[in-house]
Protein backbone atom coordinates (compact mmCIF):
# COMPACT_ATOMS: atom_id res chain seq x y z
CA UNK A 1 0.00 0.00 0.00
CA UNK A 2 1.44 3.37 -1.05
CA UNK A 3 1.34 6.04 1.65
CA UNK A 4 -0.45 9.22 0.68
CA UNK A 5 0.49 12.45 2.40
CA UNK A 6 1.75 15.86 1.33
CA UNK A 7 5.52 15.95 1.08
CA UNK A 8 6.00 19.70 0.67
CA UNK A 9 4.52 22.88 2.08
CA UNK A 10 2.21 24.31 -0.63
CA UNK A 11 3.99 27.67 -0.42
CA UNK A 12 7.28 26.04 -1.43
CA UNK A 13 5.83 25.11 -4.81
CA UNK A 14 3.98 28.35 -5.49
CA UNK A 15 0.59 27.89 -3.81
CA UNK A 16 -1.02 30.25 -1.34
CA UNK A 17 -2.14 27.73 1.34
CA UNK A 18 -5.09 29.86 2.47
CA UNK A 19 -6.38 30.14 -1.09
CA UNK A 20 -5.86 26.41 -1.68
CA UNK A 21 -8.03 25.69 1.35
CA UNK A 22 -10.91 27.30 -0.55
CA UNK A 23 -11.25 24.07 -2.53
CA UNK A 24 -11.77 22.09 0.67
CA UNK A 25 -14.27 24.57 2.07
CA UNK A 26 -16.20 24.60 -1.22
CA UNK A 27 -16.54 20.83 -1.52
CA UNK A 28 -17.31 20.29 2.16
CA UNK A 29 -20.63 21.96 1.37
CA UNK A 30 -21.34 19.23 -1.17
CA UNK A 31 -21.17 16.68 1.66
CA UNK A 32 -22.92 18.80 4.28
CA UNK A 33 -25.94 19.42 2.05
CA UNK A 34 -26.15 15.80 0.87
CA UNK A 35 -24.92 16.14 -2.69
CA UNK A 36 -21.83 13.94 -2.19
CA UNK A 37 -21.10 11.13 0.28
CA UNK A 38 -17.44 12.12 0.65
CA UNK A 39 -14.37 13.01 -1.39
CA UNK A 40 -10.58 13.06 -1.57
CA UNK A 41 -8.44 15.65 -3.37
CA UNK A 42 -4.74 15.56 -4.30
CA UNK A 43 -2.76 18.43 -5.83
CA UNK A 44 0.91 18.25 -6.80
CA UNK A 45 3.36 20.67 -8.35
CA UNK A 46 6.88 20.19 -9.70
CA UNK A 47 6.73 16.51 -8.80
CA UNK A 48 5.86 17.12 -5.14
CA UNK A 49 2.53 16.39 -3.47
CA UNK A 50 1.43 19.72 -1.99
CA UNK A 51 -2.14 19.05 -0.87
CA UNK A 52 -4.06 15.99 0.29
CA UNK A 53 -7.51 16.47 1.80
CA UNK A 54 -10.63 14.43 2.38
CA UNK A 55 -14.06 14.92 3.88
CA UNK A 56 -17.20 12.90 4.44
CA UNK A 57 -17.93 9.20 4.22
CA UNK A 58 -16.87 6.37 1.97
CA UNK A 59 -19.95 4.54 3.30
CA UNK A 60 -22.66 6.84 4.62
CA UNK A 61 -24.88 4.12 6.08
CA UNK A 62 -22.02 2.43 7.95
CA UNK A 63 -20.56 5.73 9.09
CA UNK A 64 -17.14 4.93 7.58
CA UNK A 65 -15.06 7.98 6.68
CA UNK A 66 -13.02 8.57 3.54
CA UNK A 67 -9.43 7.54 4.27
CA UNK A 68 -6.30 8.07 2.19
CA UNK A 69 -6.33 4.35 1.33
CA UNK A 70 -10.01 4.25 0.28
CA UNK A 71 -10.64 2.23 -2.88
CA UNK A 72 -12.59 3.94 -5.66
CA UNK A 73 -14.22 2.71 -8.86
CA UNK A 74 -12.42 4.93 -11.36
CA UNK A 75 -14.51 3.80 -14.37
CA UNK A 76 -13.34 5.80 -17.42
CA UNK A 77 -10.14 6.94 -15.73
CA UNK A 78 -9.19 3.40 -16.77
CA UNK A 79 -9.01 4.64 -20.37
CA UNK A 80 -5.74 6.61 -20.11
CA UNK A 81 -4.12 3.58 -18.45
CA UNK A 82 -5.21 1.26 -21.28
CA UNK A 83 -4.05 3.86 -23.80
CA UNK A 84 -0.60 3.96 -22.16
CA UNK A 85 -0.49 0.15 -22.34
CA UNK A 86 -1.25 0.27 -26.08
CA UNK A 87 1.39 2.94 -26.67
CA UNK A 88 3.96 0.82 -24.82
CA UNK A 89 3.32 -1.92 -27.36
CA UNK A 90 3.43 0.63 -30.17
CA UNK A 91 6.90 1.67 -28.98
CA UNK A 92 7.97 -1.98 -29.21
CA UNK A 93 6.84 -2.20 -32.83
CA UNK A 94 3.83 -4.44 -32.17
CA UNK A 95 1.73 -2.32 -34.54
CA UNK A 96 1.52 1.02 -36.28
CA UNK A 97 -1.19 3.48 -35.33
CA UNK A 98 -2.55 3.19 -38.86
CA UNK A 99 -2.91 -0.60 -38.73
CA UNK A 100 -6.46 -1.93 -39.16
CA UNK A 101 -8.03 -3.25 -35.98
CA UNK A 102 -9.11 -6.30 -38.00
CA UNK A 103 -5.47 -7.44 -38.00
CA UNK A 104 -5.99 -8.18 -34.29
CA UNK A 105 -9.78 -8.68 -34.11
CA UNK A 106 -10.97 -10.38 -37.33
CA UNK A 107 -14.64 -9.45 -36.78
CA UNK A 108 -13.69 -5.81 -37.43
CA UNK A 109 -13.22 -6.55 -41.13
CA UNK A 110 -16.00 -5.47 -43.48
CA UNK A 111 -17.83 -3.14 -41.09
CA UNK A 112 -21.04 -1.33 -42.07
CA UNK A 113 -21.98 2.29 -41.32
CA UNK A 114 -25.42 3.59 -40.34
CA UNK A 115 -26.95 5.70 -43.12
CA UNK A 116 -30.61 5.97 -42.10
CA UNK A 117 -33.67 4.10 -40.94
CA UNK A 118 -34.55 3.09 -37.39
CA UNK A 119 -32.78 1.08 -34.73
CA UNK A 120 -34.90 -1.92 -35.73
CA UNK A 121 -34.39 -1.51 -39.48
CA UNK A 122 -31.19 0.45 -40.06
CA UNK A 123 -30.00 1.30 -43.55
CA UNK A 124 -26.25 0.75 -43.79
CA UNK A 125 -23.42 1.30 -46.26
CA UNK A 126 -19.93 -0.23 -46.34
CA UNK A 127 -17.18 1.51 -44.37
CA UNK A 128 -14.98 3.43 -46.80
CA UNK A 129 -11.85 2.59 -44.81
CA UNK A 130 -10.99 0.21 -41.96
CA UNK A 131 -11.25 1.15 -38.31
CA UNK A 132 -7.62 1.74 -37.36
CA UNK A 133 -5.86 1.70 -34.01
CA UNK A 134 -5.60 5.49 -33.93
CA UNK A 135 -9.38 5.64 -34.35
CA UNK A 136 -9.75 3.63 -31.14
CA UNK A 137 -7.31 5.85 -29.26
CA UNK A 138 -9.12 9.03 -30.37
CA UNK A 139 -12.76 7.81 -30.20
CA UNK A 140 -13.19 8.46 -33.92
CA UNK A 141 -13.96 4.84 -34.85
CA UNK A 142 -17.72 5.27 -35.10
CA UNK A 143 -18.42 3.10 -32.05
CA UNK A 144 -20.73 4.29 -29.26
CA UNK A 145 -22.21 3.59 -25.82
CA UNK A 146 -25.77 2.44 -25.25
CA UNK A 147 -26.24 4.91 -22.41
CA UNK A 148 -25.85 7.93 -24.72
CA UNK A 149 -29.48 7.54 -25.89
CA UNK A 150 -28.79 9.95 -28.76
CA UNK A 151 -28.78 7.75 -31.89
CA UNK A 152 -30.51 4.63 -33.26
CA UNK A 153 -27.22 2.71 -32.97
CA UNK A 154 -27.13 3.56 -29.25
CA UNK A 155 -30.51 1.83 -29.00
CA UNK A 156 -29.14 -1.22 -30.80
CA UNK A 157 -26.32 -1.44 -28.24
CA UNK A 158 -28.91 -1.39 -25.45
CA UNK A 159 -31.00 -4.05 -27.18
CA UNK A 160 -27.87 -6.22 -27.34
CA UNK A 161 -27.35 -5.80 -23.58
CA UNK A 162 -24.78 -2.97 -23.62
CA UNK A 163 -25.92 0.05 -21.65
CA UNK A 164 -23.80 0.79 -18.59
CA UNK A 165 -22.54 -2.79 -18.51
CA UNK A 166 -22.71 -5.85 -20.75
CA UNK A 167 -24.59 -9.15 -20.92
CA UNK A 168 -23.90 -11.57 -18.05
CA UNK A 169 -21.31 -14.19 -18.91
CA UNK A 170 -19.82 -12.29 -21.87
CA UNK A 171 -16.06 -11.90 -22.16
CA UNK A 172 -14.05 -9.27 -24.02
CA UNK A 173 -13.64 -11.38 -27.17
CA UNK A 174 -17.41 -11.86 -27.42
CA UNK A 175 -18.11 -8.20 -26.68
CA UNK A 176 -15.78 -6.99 -29.43
CA UNK A 177 -17.46 -9.35 -31.90
CA UNK A 178 -20.90 -8.08 -30.80
CA UNK A 179 -19.88 -4.43 -31.28
CA UNK A 180 -18.40 -5.24 -34.70
CA UNK A 181 -21.75 -6.75 -35.71
CA UNK A 182 -23.52 -3.40 -35.16
CA UNK A 183 -23.35 -0.48 -37.61
CA UNK A 184 -20.86 2.30 -36.98
CA UNK A 185 -22.36 5.73 -36.29
CA UNK A 186 -20.21 7.33 -39.00
CA UNK A 187 -17.34 6.60 -41.34
CA UNK A 188 -14.11 5.92 -39.41
CA UNK A 189 -12.26 9.15 -38.68
CA UNK A 190 -15.16 11.40 -39.70
CA UNK A 191 -16.35 12.46 -36.22
CA UNK A 192 -15.66 12.02 -32.50
CA UNK A 193 -18.01 10.00 -30.31
CA UNK A 194 -17.25 8.76 -26.80
CA UNK A 195 -17.50 5.00 -26.97
CA UNK A 196 -16.43 1.45 -26.20
CA UNK A 197 -13.36 2.09 -28.38
CA UNK A 198 -10.97 1.76 -25.43
CA UNK A 199 -12.48 -1.60 -24.51
CA UNK A 200 -11.72 -2.72 -28.06
CA UNK A 201 -8.22 -1.27 -27.63
CA UNK A 202 -7.83 -3.44 -24.53
CA UNK A 203 -8.46 -6.49 -26.71
CA UNK A 204 -5.81 -5.26 -29.15
CA UNK A 205 -3.40 -5.09 -26.20
CA UNK A 206 -4.26 -8.69 -25.33
CA UNK A 207 -3.67 -10.00 -28.85
CA UNK A 208 -0.53 -7.94 -29.46
CA UNK A 209 1.03 -8.93 -26.12
CA UNK A 210 -0.28 -12.53 -25.94
CA UNK A 211 -1.42 -11.75 -22.39
CA UNK A 212 -4.77 -11.04 -20.78
CA UNK A 213 -5.34 -7.35 -20.10
CA UNK A 214 -5.09 -7.79 -16.33
CA UNK A 215 -1.81 -9.68 -16.69
CA UNK A 216 -0.33 -7.02 -18.97
CA UNK A 217 -1.39 -4.11 -16.77
CA UNK A 218 -0.24 -5.82 -13.58
CA UNK A 219 3.16 -6.80 -14.94
CA UNK A 220 3.96 -3.88 -17.20
CA UNK A 221 2.20 -0.86 -15.62
CA UNK A 222 1.05 -1.35 -12.02
CA UNK A 223 4.04 -3.34 -10.82
CA UNK A 224 6.73 -1.00 -12.20
CA UNK A 225 4.86 2.09 -10.96
CA UNK A 226 4.18 0.68 -7.50
CA UNK A 227 0.40 0.88 -8.03
CA UNK A 228 -0.21 -1.90 -5.53
CA UNK A 229 -3.93 -1.25 -4.99
CA UNK A 230 -5.11 -1.03 -8.61
CA UNK A 231 -6.92 -3.85 -10.39
CA UNK A 232 -10.17 -5.11 -11.89
CA UNK A 233 -11.60 -6.36 -8.58
CA UNK A 234 -11.04 -6.11 -4.84
CA UNK A 235 -9.84 -9.08 -2.84
CA UNK A 236 -10.99 -10.27 0.57
CA UNK A 237 -10.49 -7.92 3.49
CA UNK A 238 -9.69 -5.02 1.15
CA UNK A 239 -13.42 -4.68 0.49
CA UNK A 240 -13.60 -2.91 3.86
CA UNK A 241 -11.74 -0.01 2.20
CA UNK A 242 -14.13 0.14 -0.77
CA UNK A 243 -16.28 3.25 -1.13
CA UNK A 244 -20.00 2.70 -1.62
CA UNK A 245 -21.59 3.89 -4.86
CA UNK A 246 -24.39 6.49 -4.88
CA UNK A 247 -26.66 8.47 -7.18
CA UNK A 248 -28.79 11.54 -6.39
CA UNK A 249 -32.08 10.45 -4.82
CA UNK A 250 -35.17 10.84 -6.99
CA UNK A 251 -38.07 13.05 -5.92
CA UNK A 252 -38.26 16.31 -4.00
CA UNK A 253 -36.16 15.14 -1.04
CA UNK A 254 -32.46 15.86 -1.38
CA UNK A 255 -29.95 13.17 -0.59
CA UNK A 256 -28.30 10.08 -1.97
CA UNK A 257 -29.52 6.69 -3.14
CA UNK A 258 -27.14 3.79 -2.58
CA UNK A 259 -26.41 1.60 -5.64
CA UNK A 260 -25.44 -1.69 -4.02
CA UNK A 261 -26.30 -3.96 -6.95
CA UNK A 262 -23.94 -2.13 -9.28
CA UNK A 263 -21.41 -1.51 -6.53
CA UNK A 264 -21.01 -5.19 -5.63
CA UNK A 265 -19.49 -5.93 -9.03
CA UNK A 266 -16.14 -4.80 -7.59
CA UNK A 267 -16.05 -7.75 -5.15
CA UNK A 268 -15.51 -10.53 -7.69
CA UNK A 269 -13.25 -11.19 -10.70
CA UNK A 270 -14.99 -9.94 -13.86
CA UNK A 271 -15.41 -12.18 -16.88
CA UNK A 272 -15.05 -9.14 -19.13
CA UNK A 273 -11.87 -7.12 -18.52
CA UNK A 274 -12.94 -3.58 -19.40
CA UNK A 275 -10.05 -1.41 -20.52
CA UNK A 276 -12.57 1.38 -20.89
CA UNK A 277 -13.97 1.41 -17.38
CA UNK A 278 -13.15 -1.60 -15.24
CA UNK A 279 -10.42 -0.55 -12.83
CA UNK A 280 -10.53 0.15 -9.10
CA UNK A 281 -7.75 2.24 -7.60
CA UNK A 282 -6.65 4.52 -4.80
CA UNK A 283 -5.70 8.18 -4.82
CA UNK A 284 -2.09 7.24 -4.08
CA UNK A 285 -1.91 4.86 -7.03
CA UNK A 286 -3.51 7.22 -9.53
CA UNK A 287 -1.27 10.03 -8.31
CA UNK A 288 1.71 7.84 -9.25
CA UNK A 289 0.22 7.30 -12.71
CA UNK A 290 -0.11 11.07 -13.26
CA UNK A 291 3.45 11.62 -12.06
CA UNK A 292 4.72 9.08 -14.57
CA UNK A 293 3.11 11.08 -17.36
CA UNK A 294 4.28 14.50 -16.17
CA UNK A 295 7.60 16.07 -17.12
CA UNK A 296 9.07 16.58 -13.65
CA UNK A 297 12.33 18.29 -12.67
CA UNK A 298 15.11 15.97 -13.74
CA UNK A 299 12.77 13.39 -15.28
CA UNK A 300 11.13 13.71 -18.71
CA UNK A 301 7.58 12.34 -19.01
CA UNK A 302 6.97 8.59 -19.15
CA UNK A 303 9.09 7.59 -16.13
CA UNK A 304 8.70 7.37 -12.35
CA UNK A 305 11.28 6.28 -9.78
CA UNK A 306 13.46 4.63 -12.41
CA UNK A 307 10.60 2.79 -14.15
CA UNK A 308 10.18 4.13 -17.69
CA UNK A 309 6.94 3.07 -19.36
CA UNK A 310 7.00 5.45 -22.35
CA UNK A 311 9.53 7.67 -24.05
CA UNK A 312 9.08 11.40 -23.48
CA UNK A 313 8.26 12.01 -27.12
CA UNK A 314 5.54 9.37 -27.05
CA UNK A 315 3.96 11.10 -24.04
CA UNK A 316 4.15 14.42 -25.87
CA UNK A 317 2.55 12.85 -28.96
CA UNK A 318 -0.15 11.18 -26.85
CA UNK A 319 -1.08 14.46 -25.18
CA UNK A 320 -1.41 16.69 -28.24
CA UNK A 321 -4.65 17.21 -30.14
CA UNK A 322 -5.20 14.53 -32.80
CA UNK A 323 -8.58 15.70 -34.10
CA UNK A 324 -8.37 16.51 -37.83
CA UNK A 325 -7.56 20.11 -38.68
CA UNK A 326 -6.91 20.97 -35.05
CA UNK A 327 -10.66 20.95 -34.33
CA UNK A 328 -12.11 20.93 -30.84
CA UNK A 329 -14.72 18.53 -29.48
CA UNK A 330 -17.53 21.02 -29.90
CA UNK A 331 -16.88 21.29 -33.64
CA UNK A 332 -15.86 17.67 -34.33
CA UNK A 333 -17.64 15.71 -31.61
CA UNK A 334 -21.16 14.55 -30.97
CA UNK A 335 -22.85 16.43 -28.09
CA UNK A 336 -22.47 14.80 -24.68
CA UNK A 337 -24.14 15.51 -21.36
CA UNK A 338 -20.72 16.42 -19.99
CA UNK A 339 -19.77 18.82 -17.22
CA UNK A 340 -16.37 19.58 -18.71
CA UNK A 341 -16.20 22.09 -21.57
CA UNK A 342 -15.92 20.84 -25.12
CA UNK A 343 -15.21 24.23 -26.64
CA UNK A 344 -11.45 24.77 -26.85
CA UNK A 345 -10.75 21.13 -25.92
CA UNK A 346 -9.39 18.61 -28.40
CA UNK A 347 -8.56 14.96 -27.97
CA UNK A 348 -5.24 13.13 -27.99
CA UNK A 349 -4.47 9.43 -27.75
CA UNK A 350 -6.66 8.56 -24.77
CA UNK A 351 -6.99 11.97 -23.09
CA UNK A 352 -8.77 15.28 -23.65
CA UNK A 353 -6.36 18.15 -24.40
CA UNK A 354 -6.91 21.90 -23.89
CA UNK A 355 -6.08 23.72 -27.12
CA UNK A 356 -7.67 27.11 -26.31
CA UNK A 357 -8.01 27.82 -22.59
CA UNK A 358 -9.96 31.04 -23.16
CA UNK A 359 -12.61 29.29 -25.26
CA UNK A 360 -13.51 26.81 -22.52
CA UNK A 361 -14.17 29.58 -19.97
CA UNK A 362 -12.46 27.59 -17.20
CA UNK A 363 -9.06 28.45 -15.71
CA UNK A 364 -6.29 26.29 -17.12
CA UNK A 365 -3.44 26.11 -19.61
CA UNK A 366 -3.05 25.14 -23.24
CA UNK A 367 -1.62 21.63 -23.32
CA UNK A 368 -3.36 20.49 -20.13
CA UNK A 369 -4.73 16.96 -20.52
CA UNK A 370 -7.35 15.13 -18.51
CA UNK A 371 -10.17 12.66 -18.19
CA UNK A 372 -12.75 11.55 -15.64
CA UNK A 373 -14.92 8.65 -14.60
CA UNK A 374 -18.63 7.87 -14.50
CA UNK A 375 -18.73 8.11 -10.67
CA UNK A 376 -17.49 11.76 -10.72
CA UNK A 377 -13.77 11.02 -10.34
CA UNK A 378 -11.43 13.23 -12.36
CA UNK A 379 -7.78 14.09 -12.97
CA UNK A 380 -5.75 16.53 -14.98
CA UNK A 381 -2.09 17.12 -15.77
CA UNK A 382 -0.83 20.61 -16.65
CA UNK A 383 2.68 20.49 -18.13
CA UNK A 384 2.95 24.30 -18.33
CA UNK A 385 2.39 24.70 -14.58
CA UNK A 386 3.99 21.35 -13.64
CA UNK A 387 0.72 20.60 -11.87
CA UNK A 388 -1.46 17.53 -11.38
CA UNK A 389 -4.76 17.22 -9.54
CA UNK A 390 -7.10 14.31 -8.80
CA UNK A 391 -10.61 14.19 -7.32
CA UNK A 392 -12.24 11.04 -6.00
CA UNK A 393 -15.82 10.40 -4.95
CA UNK A 394 -18.50 7.83 -5.90
CA UNK A 395 -21.52 9.62 -7.37
CA UNK A 396 -23.22 8.66 -10.62
CA UNK A 397 -23.67 10.23 -13.08
CA UNK A 398 -20.58 12.41 -13.30
CA UNK A 399 -22.63 15.23 -14.83
CA UNK A 400 -24.82 15.59 -11.72
CA UNK A 401 -22.81 18.66 -10.57
CA UNK A 402 -20.11 20.78 -12.15
CA UNK A 403 -17.36 19.41 -9.92
CA UNK A 404 -14.57 19.36 -12.50
CA UNK A 405 -14.59 23.00 -13.68
CA UNK A 406 -15.11 24.17 -10.10
CA UNK A 407 -12.09 22.21 -8.89
CA UNK A 408 -9.98 23.69 -11.69
CA UNK A 409 -10.87 27.28 -10.84
CA UNK A 410 -10.23 26.66 -7.13
CA UNK A 411 -6.83 25.05 -7.71
CA UNK A 412 -5.57 27.55 -10.27
CA UNK A 413 -6.66 30.61 -8.29
CA UNK A 414 -4.44 29.35 -5.46
CA UNK A 415 -1.25 29.62 -7.54
CA UNK A 416 0.56 32.66 -6.18
CA UNK A 417 3.84 32.68 -8.10
CA UNK A 418 4.31 34.65 -11.30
Amino acid sequence: MTELKADVDPAEVGFDPARLDRADRHFRRYVDDGRLPGWLITVSRRGQLAHVSSYGARDVEAGLLVETDTLWRIYSMTKPITSVAALMLYEEGAFELTDPVSAFIPSFAGLRVYAGGSDLKPVTVPATEPVRIWHLLTHTAGLTYGFHRAHPVDARYRQAGFEVGWPRGMDLVQACDAWAAEPLLFQPGAEWNYSVATDVLGRVVEVASAQSLDEFLSGRVFGPLGMTDTGFWVRGDDMARMAALYTPAAGPAAGLHRMDEMGRVASRPPRLLSGGGGLISTAADYHRFTQMLLDRPGSPGGELDGARLLGPRTVAYMTRNHLPGGADLEAFGRPLNAEAPQRGVGFGLGVAVVIDAAAGKTLGSEGEYSWGGMASTAFWVDPAEQLTACFFTQLMPSSAYRIRPQLRQLVYQALADG
